[in-house]
């Protein structure tokens, strides 16, 4: 009545769901602990948190530097908010937050920004957005008027 049937394979989709040491399919983090520092590159990393030293390459979708993490190097990412020292060739294609004690210094291309007060920003700004020459802008008003005359 009780007996258990030894032929029976557990369900494999039960068994990757608890198994507590496969992290959930398409959560790639990393973290770099307080008092790690870490040199080299991370990428294919959906969010990345640096609490210690880092001089690394990185392309992923979130980053957050907290307030005890110091990071130099080439950071591409989504979004990044900043609490500690972010430093080097940094590309935002979405926010860039820079909290209350944050530093960001180096060449920075975002397409927003919100810098709360008391955080810090120097170097080379430069928005992502595309700015459309004011001739270009002038010249299509003007085709669109003589197309819309030629119709009348």
């Amino acid at each position: 009545m009780f007996e258990k049937n030894k032929d029976k394979e557990p369900d494999i989709l039960l068994t990757r769901t608890l198994d507590p040491f496969r992290p959930a399919k398409g959560s790639a983090k990393v973290v770099i602990g307080n008092g790690v520092k870490f040199k080299g590159e991370i990428t294919e990393a959906d969010d990345v948190q640096i609490d210690g030293q880092a001089d690394v390459t990185i392309h992923t979708s979130n980053l957050v530097v907290g307030g005890t993490g110091d990071l130099k190097g080439n950071i591409t990412s989504t979004n990044i908010d900043v609490w500690g020292n972010l430093e080097g060739e940094i590309k935002v294609e979405g926010t860039l937050t820079v909290q209350e004690q944050g530093t960001v210094s180096g060449s920075v291309e975002y397409e927003q920004i919100q810098v709360k007060l008391g955080g810090k920003i120097k170097g080379e700004i430069k928005s992502l957005d595309k700015i459309k020459k004011i001739s270009d802008i002038k010249t299509k008003t003007l085709q669109e008027a003589a197309s819309k005359s030629e119709s009348n």
